[in-house]
């Protein structure tokens, strides 16, 4: 199986392609920094030569890149119009630009399939306020594949939006509730398990169905 991952220099992404590997797959891993695949999914340009320079299907296409620019914003002293188009850029239309690009290789697979990592913090049924920045790009991402999934799935394309947990990394800090390895393990069974049947699921990564 084929597997290409955005944002995998660290983190979830980091985590997922090394399981990935571990298990005996082929991951394309991306990073917006130069170095191994450099791929920034803001630069269309990239996108298109990332899409150009691929030479196989693509079975799992995993759109991970994203930013969180907001935590410490507050309101009347924050949420900067730039963070606003920075992050939209990241979370939303990158995500919709990478798809579009992979369309190609994704046809090409007998059973492809996109999963688009979002959050707890897209639920409407959990808004506790604040990170408004961060919170509208994801509940966008989930809305984006949602979509994506009816327009997809006559051509055999399944589609999951997952929160990945409250993990300990850089951006969900120290004091997170799980390991990355807890996530990665979760999610990749999340993936697994993905089909057409099940496209537009909206899950945690336990596999659980996320309130939206």
């Amino acid at each position: 199986m084929h597997v290409v991952i955005t944002g995998a220099n660290r983190g979830i992404g980091a985590t997922l392609a090394a399981h990935y590997t571990a298990r005996g797959d082929t991951v394309t891993g991306t990073t917006r920094a130069p170095g191994a695949t450099q791929l920034d999914v803001t630069d269309p340009a990239q996108i298109a030569n990332f899409a150009s320079a691929l030479n196989a299907p693509v079975d799992l296409l995993i759109c991970n890149a994203g930013v969180y620019l907001d935590r410490e914003d507050t309101l009347g002293d924050g949420y900067e119009p730039h963070k606003w188009a920075e992050t939209f850029a990241v979370n939303v239309t990158g995500v919709f630009l990478t798809i579009e690009a992979l369309l190609p290789h994704l046809r090409a697979a007998k059973t492809p399939k996109i999963a688009i990592i979002s959050s707890t913090m897209a639920s409407q049924d959990h808004a506790p306020g604040g990170s408004y920045i961060y919170r509208a790009s994801k509940a966008a991402a989930l809305n984006l594949g949602r979509n994506l999934s009816v327009d997809l799935k006559p051509d055999g394309i399944a589609i999951g939006i997952y929160h990945p947990g409250w993990v300990r990394t850089d951006m969900g800090t120290d004091a997170a509730e799980i390991s990355v390895d807890e996530s990665a393990a979760g999610l990749t069974a999340c993936f697994d398990h993905l089909n057409i049947a099940s496209t537009g699921s909206f899950l945690n990564y336990d596999g659980s169905t996320h309130v939206w």
